[in-house]
């Protein structure tokens, strides 16, 4: 078993901004595709949130402990792009603020049945969880969020994850606890499941995993934290591989 390194080096300033519109992307293995999405008709989109650093952070970790062969940055699509169909994996975060309209709930719901991946992340409370599952119930209207056991193989293919606990955000540690809101825990990890049994999107719900990337190797941030967020993410994207 591969030992996940406890200093991450922050790699912002030394990737260049690859063009968006390069087809360079396609000639690797995989690519970090982060998803952008329009706001609540009260609220700002918050899809570029911890980016670019979160991102940088977990393409040099998934680089170095595994040996895919990885686009050196991640790039932004749309919820509603056709081009989302050239990568198996996206990331998506801050969904309490994300409002689909048909078109793109229709391309996520395709995008998801045909063996695509979402990696959904940083979103709190009950207030949150219900904004995210109208717009969840779009995409799927007749299917519905599963808890996930620890002892499920997305977090076992790669590191063994012993216990699923609760990744904070850094102002959330500032103030003395690991929950963002009053009513932001448990921590629960869920799933959107095929009729296959195949895991199409991983809910990260009352976690910052995307927090932890970002703030890896600054000392304030724990180490167990960020660790673990980076293990469970690499698993997600080898899951994603091969299923």
């Amino acid at each position: 078993m591969r030992i996940l390194i406890s200093i991450i080096i922050c790699i912002t300033i030394f990737i260049p901004n690859v063009s968006q519109n390069s087809d360079a992307f396609l000639e690797y293995d995989f690519t970090f595709v982060r998803l952008q999405y329009s706001g609540r008709l009260t609220q700002l989109s918050n899809w570029r949130v911890d980016w670019p650093a979160s991102d940088r952070n977990f393409i040099y970790q998934l680089k170095k402990q595994t040996s895919i062969d990885v686009a050196p940055d991640s790039i932004r699509i749309s919820v509603g792009s056709e081009d989302l169909f050239n990568y198996p994996f996206a990331y998506i975060l801050e969904v309490g603020s994300m409002r689909l309209n048909k078109a793109e709930a229709k391309n996520l719901r395709e995008y998801l049945l045909r063996g695509g991946f979402i990696f959904v992340d940083d979103f709190h409370g009950g207030l949150e969880w219900d904004r995210f599952y109208s717009e969840l119930k779009k995409i799927f209207p007749n299917r519905e969020p599963i808890d996930i056991p620890v002892d499920h193989h997305i977090f076992n293919c790669f590191y063994k994850i012993e216990k699923l606990i609760q990744i904070p955000g850094l102002r959330a540690l500032y103030s003395g606890r690991t929950y963002e809101r009053f009513d932001g825990h448990p921590a629960r990890y869920l799933g959107m499941f095929d009729d296959k049994g195949r895991i199409m999107m991983l809910i990260c719900f009352n976690s910052d995993l995307g927090d932890a990337w970002e703030h890896a190797a600054e000392a304030s941030y724990p180490r167990e934290y960020s660790n673990i967020a980076l293990k469970i993410g690499i698993n997600a994207v080898i899951y994603s591989l091969t299923h």
